[in-house]
């Protein structure tokens, strides 16, 4: 096994317990295969353990918190065993959750979703590409019942890696539909047509605090995707929801869980959000609570300035179709934007509009997505409920 030794001075981030070495924080740039295991070294010698290498990436070795020299059977059923223990305590009797989120459960370059007895794979790293059956074969192992997988590998991120993008049945079969079931409502959902791995569990414990505050209000869900807080809003009993996409598929797809929920009363429309908002804002307030949860606007530095942009847009009119009292109910998923920013942006545009806020509720991606202290780049949801004043 290969050695591969950091530069005097450039080993603190690690020993702090960040999971990521640089290529230009290494003394050489051994050439070995990618997805080769390495053994990870300081100036002096002192070991920090084993990880996956990969000479075409910016991010060198991934580390695994361990000194396994061989990513066997045995090495992934552990690791699997433990993201199953950790998800069961906190959802007991639940089926759906993000089964394994990467570096944060020592898994780096992985990304695993569980809905009951299917379950959908992202795979970010060479290392776990290049082990995808070992992986496959423990995953099937640690849940017998399993009817179907299916790879999602269209992240941007793959190439960085050198990798091709692609999606397809890695095992079993896949059905059209299957439904899933979150805070009291149920989704159909598509794993063979849907985004990333299928639906945004990250949000689930926000929709609920959405739910429980949506009792007689009139509801309006921009950037909804499969209806997610429209319906749990509906769920809790609001009098109106309203929920607008760009995307045709996305809102038959509400249409259909709106269905399977006898939700008749919840309505989708396809709109540009952006141009929807601008329009309407102009009207005044309209709505008792505005749900703002957009896609990420960045996904590097360079694109902060125009991400800043489009979120103080969308909430500068979220804040304008509310009355005294209505709940704007924002999000970022951007991990550029740190909750300062965001929380900067939020505040300028509530001063802009004259309107005082007063915070509500303050929440994050659920716990099933793990936030490892050590890896702020782990750390990527923002959620606020503000009162407007």
């Amino acid at each position: 096994m290969t050695t591969v030794r950091l530069k005097k001075k450039h080993d603190r981030r690690v020993r702090m317990g960040h999971l990521w070495v640089f290529s230009n924080e290494l003394e050489q740039v051994p050439e070995i295969p990618a997805g080769s295991v390495v053994q990870v070294e300081s100036a002096e010698g002192e070991s920090f353990g084993t990880g996956l290498f990969n000479p075409a990436s910016l991010i060198a070795v991934r580390l695994l918190q361990s000194d396994d020299t061989e990513l066997d059977h045995a090495f992934f059923t552990e690791r699997f065993q433990s993201a199953k223990k950790y998800r069961e305590r906190l959802f007991a009797g639940e089926t759906s959750y993000r089964f394994v989120f990467g570096e944060s459960d020592f898994l780096p370059g992985l990304i695993i979703d569980r809905y009951g007895d299917y379950f959908a794979f992202q795979v970010l790293s060479a290392g776990m590409e290049q082990r995808l059956d070992i992986i496959t074969k423990a995953l099937i192992d640690i849940f017998p019942e399993t009817r179907g997988i299916i790879e999602k590998n269209n992240s941007r991120l793959r190439e960085i890696e050198g990798l091709e993008l692609r999606e397809g049945v890695l095992w079993g079969e896949m059905p059209s539909e299957f439904i899933m079931e979150e805070n009291g409502v149920r989704f159909g959902i598509n794993l063979l047509e849907g985004q990333k791995t299928g639906y945004f569990l990250d949000q689930k414990l926000n929709r609920k605090r959405v739910q429980e505050l949506a009792s007689g209000l009139r509801v309006l869900d921009c950037f909804t995707n499969q209806g997610g807080f429209a319906l749990n809003a509906a769920k809790g009993g609001a009098a109106r929801v309203l929920g607008l996409d760009s995307s045709a598929q996305a809102i038959e797809r509400c249409k259909r869980n709106a269905e399977l929920n006898g939700m008749g009363s919840a309505e989708f429309a396809e709109e540009e959000v952006f141009a929807w908002l601008e329009r309407e804002a102009a009207a005044g307030p309209q709505w008792d609570m505005v749900i703002l949860d957009p896609p990420a606007f960045t996904k590097s530095r360079k694109q902060i300035h125009a991400a800043k942009r489009g979120y103080e847009k969308i909430n500068r009119f979220g804040i304008r179709l509310l009355p005294p009292e209505g709940l704007l109910v924002t999000g970022s998923c951007s991990h550029h934007i740190s909750e300062e920013m965001f929380l900067g942006i939020i505040h300028e545009q509530a001063m802009r509009e004259g309107r005082q806020m007063r915070l509500v509720f303050r929440g994050s991606q659920s716990p099933d997505h793990p936030v490892l202290f050590s890896m702020p780049e782990t750390l990527y949801l923002k959620f606020f409920v503000f009162e407007v004043l």
